[in-house]
């Protein structure tokens, strides 16, 4: 599927505002049964052509997903080849955000290599200046035409958040500074572990709805140049699909 690439309007005070707000986000996925054989260990060449388009690197990412959680990995470009090609310089078609959770990692749940994907990892997802930079960099230095938000099944920065919301306790400093970040969009319409998984998803989106919301990037949204999505990751699945 094409993404959605609108945006909501959004004055710049209201964006700054959110961004020194931060926002974060992950939550449960569902997928297919992992009922394939293991693949072989061997690394696949690099392939021929890289994906140009938004629609063309989703489809390359749900595709290595695909061979993730049903053991057919091919993990490519990581042949002496390809390692040297890539001393010349970079050329990834993604940019993936996501949790720092060692249970996520972009390049083995999507099954890409070196140079494939751009990735960026904070607690929750959580959004600042340097990870909005970081992500600027890739779409308008590099060109890399989509953007993933990337979410996951639970997420320890965000119950850790939730449920100071719901104590009152304050975290460790550098903690609480990830929880209050993620305490506006706290679902308080749910209760226990369906409060934890409503804010999850709901932070994706509002990651989402942020950077797309960014001056640079909505340009090069409304020019067809980026498409900017939010998706999850499931822990007991390993499948990932679209949030919006």
């Amino acid at each position: 599927m094409i993404p959605d690439t609108g945006t909501s309007p959004h004055t710049a005070p209201a964006r700054r505002a959110l961004l020194r707000g931060g926002l974060v986000g992950a939550v449960a996925l569902g997928g297919a049964p992992l009922t394939a054989a293991p693949a072989s260990a061997t690394p696949a060449p690099r392939t021929p052509a890289r994906p140009t388009t938004a629609a063309k690197a989703l489809r390359e990412l749900a595709a290595g997903n695909r061979r993730w959680r049903t053991f057919r990995e091919r993990h490519p470009d990581e042949t002496p080849s390809v390692r040297q090609s890539l001393t010349q310089g970079q050329h990834p078609f993604a940019v993936v955000l996501g949790c720092i959770d060692s249970r996520v990692p972009p390049e083995l749940v999507f099954d890409q290599g070196l140079g494939d994907l751009m990735t960026v990892r904070t607690a929750g997802e959580v959004l600042d200046e340097a990870v909005l930079g970081s992500v600027a960099y890739g779409v308008l230095e590099l060109g890399i035409p989509l953007v993933v938000v990337l979410g996951h099944q639970s997420c320890g920065a965000v119950r850790a958040a939730v449920e100071a919301d719901l104590s009152g306790e304050r975290l460790p400093a550098h903690i609480q500074y990830l929880a209050d970040r993620i305490r506006p969009f706290i679902d308080r319409t749910k209760e226990g572990d369906a409060r934890v998984d409503a804010t999850v998803d709901a932070n994706v989106l509002a990651v989402r709805s942020l950077l797309a919301a960014e001056p640079d990037l909505a340009a090069k949204i409304t020019a067809g140049e980026l498409a900017v999505v939010g998706a999850r990751y499931e822990l007991t699945t390993q499948a990932v699909h679209r949030l919006d």
